[in-house]
């Protein structure tokens, strides 16, 4: 057998060593792409993006004043492209979840209290695209929060557990933020509007976004977990608040909020260019 060079042995040797240290690696990131799947959240995104279809009508009726035109609508739907969402946030998820603890996430989401977690999530958002709905799960909500519940009070500690108000809140006010940027590259402030009075403008919004979220988060925990009895929700609330809870907690926000931060900036570019197509 002819004898190898030593520039010869140094690569492969390498190549060896490079392999072995990225087979771990390369395994969490499909342990954390399943779990993305387990979770259904592929499923969860479709929703929002129907979330988001309806916001691109009730824009154009509030902002454009006027009924969604349909290429106003073709290009709502090309950045709320579903498939593009799901592999940015899916990304996301994969990469937040670095370095965690994904046997214990597999092990609790694959229960069956786990899936049944994840179905009524899925089922509640779903039904929260009827405004009907929303608005009767929202004034249920108020009823149990002003009533301090003992369902209300069980539901708190989970929604303390997951930060669930000031997340979303710091969520919608960095989305606001990314709009009215998006607005402001297009164009419509004619050049007026700084990024420090934008921060401004959004920043006194915030009571407002904080009612409303809320409003919102109780209305739709209370509705998702109606069919939990209390001590399922409790140990629930007591995965939330273990390190692979909080973990994966952060995870999901990071994803989630990066990805409608980038689409409510296109959203925006997109608004000033149809007001200023709309005055020509």
């Amino acid at each position: 057998m002819p004898r190898l060079a030593r520039s010869a042995v140094l690569p492969v040797a390498l190549a060896a060593l490079l392999a072995l240290l990225a087979t771990p690696l390369l395994a969490q990131d499909r342990d954390a792409a399943a779990l993305f799947d387990r979770m259904k959240l592929p499923q969860m995104i479709g929703v929002m993006q129907r979330e988001g279809l309806d916001y691109g009508e009730t824009l154009a009726r509030d902002m454009l004043s006027d009924s969604p035109s349909r290429d106003w609508m073709e290009t709502v739907a090309t950045i709320y492209d579903e498939e593009r969402m799901v592999a940015n946030i899916r990304a996301e998820f994969v990469a937040g979840l670095e370095g965690a603890d994904l046997a214990a996430l597999h092990d609790f989401y694959g229960s069956p209290l786990g899936r049944e977690l994840i179905s009524l999530e899925l089922s509640a958002r779903e039904a929260l695209l009827d405004d009907q709905v929303e608005e009767a799960a929202r004034e249920r909500a108020a009823l149990a929060m002003a009533d301090e519940t003992d369902r209300y009070r069980l539901v708190s500690r989970f929604v303390d557990a997951n930060d669930l108000v000031d997340r979303n809140v710091m969520g919608a006010m960095n989305s606001n933020y990314a709009f009215f940027l998006g607005l402001a590259e297009g164009g419509a402030f004619g050049g007026d509007m700084s990024e420090e009075r934008i921060l401004s403008d959004v920043w006194a919004q915030e009571p407002e976004i904080r009612i409303s979220t809320t409003e919102w988060v109780y209305a739709f925990t209370l509705l998702a977990y109606q069919p939990l009895d209390d001590a399922d929700l409790a140990i629930y609330t007591d995965f939330a608040e273990t390190g692979p809870g909080q973990r994966i907690n952060r995870a999901l926000f990071e994803a989630f909020d990066g990805e409608f931060e980038a689409i409510s900036r296109a959203l925006g570019r997109a608004a000033a260019q149809e007001m200023a197509s709309r005055d020509l």
